[in-house]
């Protein structure tokens, strides 16, 4: 994955394994803090990366573009991804750009919201609360 500096504006590589630390910049040296963004899945390499790697949590939101209720809830993902940073990471799913990841976890309605810890699915919930 790939992180920019906010001081110097390096592009910085980030090992998945590490999303969830705090690391430095390879240039300036600031401290890169851990991942508090949902991360955009843009392939289902990306997500089995992830999941497979992450040493902490991983959150779900499997989502689409026309879906009302899951453009309602894009606010609070974000806020949960800001608040977990460092504890947990939050990723985002388009399920009709990835229909065969949604199919993977029998995704049948959504907003769908997932919990991986380990690498395997330990629960979730499908719909807005």
């Amino acid at each position: 994955m790939r992180r920019v500096c906010t001081e110097c504006k390096a592009i910085n590589r980030i090992p998945v394994r590490h999303l969830a630390d705090k690391g430095k910049c390879g240039r300036c040296q600031v401290t890169l803090p851990p991942q508090a963004m949902p991360i955009e899945v843009t392939s289902e390499a990306q997500f089995d990366e992830i999941v497979a790697a992450a040493r902490v949590p991983v959150v779900v939101d499997f989502w689409a573009g026309w879906c009302g209720p899951c453009r309602t809830v894009a606010p609070e993902v974000k806020k949960a991804a800001h608040n977990l940073a460092g504890k947990a990471l939050v990723l985002k799913v388009d399920t009709d750009a990835l229909p065969d990841l949604s199919q993977r976890y029998q995704v049948q309605s959504i907003p769908n919201f997932a919990v991986f810890s380990g690498g395997r699915r330990a629960g979730g919930r499908a719909g807005l609360r």
